[in-house]
């Protein structure tokens, strides 16, 4: 019997042959590992600066960012539309790099602001500018859907592994030299990137800014299934915001646990993660993309309606074990929906104007943290946890409806005569 082609053995990793997306994605491993030891290095620095003040200090880099990831992304996308990706890429990690050793020498708050705003806004063009690249270094979709699929990993261990590397690297030095390591993430990230060899992409047909500026959202919205996607990504902002926001919170001030079990709570959550990671490449060959999407969409606001049950209903050793299940359950149900993803917005792209739609893309699921992350702590600390998880129920499941609304609109045959 022939056996079909989309069920024949790819193993993930068989996609690292292609020398180019191997340094593309060595590039972002390091890059990731870089901004990871640069997180630790502020909490450190704010402390140094503010004192008992260093959480507004951070409370405000983390507006900033998400600001900056919300406005800054068209508005550079569009500047540089014309310019080749590699020296793009490049240019971001370079400016990233020399915000990186300017940082050591702050000695004020509104300094950090300002250097994390830079920085932020270069990581706000490298992502996806680089997003966007992948799919002509990896034509065939199979093989797309597995870079997808490391990519994710790439995520999911950084936020594990970071911190352990920044750990190791304080027993032996100052915080400040963390720094100087993002500074050379940055540094041989942009040496991979120099060193891969791109394909040929056309560049745009030259277009007023304001044209350039809001290409990528037109696209964006033109397609139904791209609109599905934002009341997707408003649906994981909501179990993302409460699991990063209020996991310390749940934790050590609700359940009076020890500092380890956040950790310990946060690794469930990311082990999830990759445990769908590795295993969705497959479920894609035989599976539609949407379907996984709304499988794992529809049970995210369930999973975080059940963990408001256990909050609220549960005490001592089973509570404890339910919220390790369902933080686990809902960082599968968060890899199911986002790992897929791009595969909409590369469908729903050509060359051209694809670093534009993967920028209003990176804009518009940020503008949803930017909803979320806020809600999640500051009413989280004026009406409870089991309050707010309500809260965001209902949002997420407002986003749900969106989805299944403008999804089932795409898929609806048109109207005679059109």
């Amino acid at each position: 019997a022939v056996v079909p082609a989309a069920f024949q053995e790819r193993p993930m990793l068989a996609v690292l042959r292609n020398p180019t997306y191997a340094r593309l994605f060595s590039a972002q491993i390091i890059a990731l590992l870089g901004t990871g030891l640069l997180t630790v290095a502020l909490g450190l620095l704010a402390y140094d600066i503010a004192g008992s003040d260093a959480g507004a200090v951070m409370g405000t880099v983390m507006a900033i960012k998400m600001v900056a990831y919300v406005l800054v992304s068209p508005v550079t996308t569009a500047l540089v539309s014309r310019l080749p990706a590699r020296r793009v890429l490049i240019g971001a990690d370079l400016v990233r790099a020399g915000v990186a050793v300017s940082l050591p020498f702050v000695t004020e708050a509104w300094q950090t602001y300002v250097l994390i705003f830079l920085l932020q806004s270069a990581s706000a063009t490298f992502t996806p500018t680089f997003q966007a690249v992948i799919p002509s270094v990896l034509p065939d979709e199979r093989e797309y859907t597995r870079a997808l699929s490391l990519s994710r990993l790439a995520y999911d261990l950084e936020s594990l592994l970071s911190p352990l590397l920044a750990a190791a690297l304080l027993t032996v030095t100052a915080y400040n030299n963390l720094f100087f390591g993002t500074v050379i993430g940055f540094l041989v990230s942009a040496a991979l990137v120099a060193l891969a060899r791109f394909p040929a992409i056309q560049a745009p047909e030259p277009a007023p800014f304001l044209d350039r500026l809001t290409r990528g959202t037109r696209a964006y919205w033109a397609r139904l299934e791209l609109r599905g996607l934002l009341g997707v990504n408003l649906v994981v902002a909501t179990t993302t915001a409460m699991v990063i926001v209020n996991t310390v919170v749940l934790v050590q001030a609700d359940l009076g646990r020890p500092q380890q079990d956040v950790a310990l709570l946060l690794a469930a959550y990311g082990g999830g993660s990759m445990l769908v990671a590795l295993g969705l490449p497959r479920v894609l060959d035989a599976v539609p993309d949407r379907r996984v999407m709304l499988a794992g969409a529809a049970a995210l606001p369930v999973l975080l309606l059940a963990a408001v049950g256990a909050m609220s209903g549960l005490a001592g050793g089973p509570q404890w074990a339910a919220l390790l299940v369902l933080w686990a359950l809902m960082g599968a149900a968060t890899a199911a929906v986002l790992t897929p993803s791009a595969r909409l917005l590369r469908r729903n792209s050509t060359e051209q104007n694809r670093p534009a739609v993967f920028a209003a893309q990176f804009s518009l699921s940020h503008a949803c943290f930017l909803l979320t992350y806020p809600l999640a702590g500051l009413l989280g600390a004026r009406i409870g946890l089991p309050a707010v998880g309500l809260v965001l129920v209902g949002i997420g499941a407002a986003g749900l409806v969106l989805t299944v609304l403008a999804w089932r609109r795409a898929d609806s045959p048109a109207p005679a005569g059109r």
